[in-house]
């Protein structure tokens, strides 16, 4: 029956002694559980570095802001930028006002100095009364007006004050002695005191609070360009009534 050893539960009669030995049983092999690998035998590899985001600045707020509790929002200035005009350099010029009968002369000192009695210019101005029938010898009124009036300081001097300044120093001599016409001799008298440019020569201006002007060449232009004096003369020949009538 193939079997190799058998014990009887029993000792039999007559049968030999029991060997201790066999009754014992051998354990049975419990074969070793296979352990899988584990990560840290795999081959290292490297691990992949995180990209690094860039950093926002966050404002933080003032002690203003924390105390009452509000943060404040930058605001961003959308209005355009406009570029300030450059300052307009003051005028220069030098003006002298004089009276002959019942007219008042601007006249532009061509030199800057007040008029000398042998002065080319003043000569040939003295030749024009005599045409227009007014006295020769004009009357000087108060001191040249010379611009800039200041050479220093912040004050406003520009064309705009240059006019006001002239405008206002006639309005006053005009009101102490009215006068039948204002003759406006030279480019910066036109400009000043009648509002007006060198296309204005010989022509007639309506200054508002100054009344009735004439336009007249600078005496020094009228040396350098005698040619201009025919057109002065066809003028003054149509003026002439307005003051005439007043000296009779």
């Amino acid at each position: 029956m193939q079997v190799v050893n058998w014990l009887p539960r029993t000792e039999l009669p007559f049968a030999a002694p029991s060997r201790p030995e066999l009754l014992d049983m051998p354990e049975p092999e419990i074969a070793a559980p296979v352990i899988p690998a584990t990560p840290a035998e795999a081959p290292e590899q490297p691990a992949a570095r995180p990209v690094e985001r860039p950093k926002i600045e966050v404002p933080r707020p003032s002690l203003a802001s924390t105390r009452t509790g509000a943060i404040p929002v930058e605001e961003v200035d959308e209005t355009p930028v406009v570029a300030k005009p450059a300052p307009v350099p003051p005028p220069r010029f030098a003006l002298q006002l004089l009276r002959a009968g019942r007219c008042l002369l601007l006249v532009e000192l061509p030199t800057g100095e007040a008029f000398q009695s042998r002065d080319p210019a003043y000569l040939l101005l003295k030749d024009m009364l005599r045409a227009a029938g007014l006295p020769d010898a004009p009357q000087i009124v108060g001191e040249p007006v010379r611009w800039p009036w200041l050479n220093r300081g912040t004050m406003d001097q520009g064309p705009e004050a240059a006019r006001d300044f002239v405008q206002g120093f006639l309005s006053v001599q005009m009101e102490a002695a009215p006068c039948a016409c204002l003759w406006l001799i030279g480019l910066p008298a036109v400009r000043f005191a009648g509002e007006a440019d060198a296309e204005a020569f010989n022509t007639e201006l309506q200054i508002e609070g100054l009344g009735l002007a004439w336009a007249v060449p600078g005496l020094e232009l009228l040396m350098d360009e005698p040619q201009r004096k025919a057109a002065v003369w066809q003028a003054m020949r149509r003026l002439m009534a307005r003051w005439k009538e007043s000296n009779e």
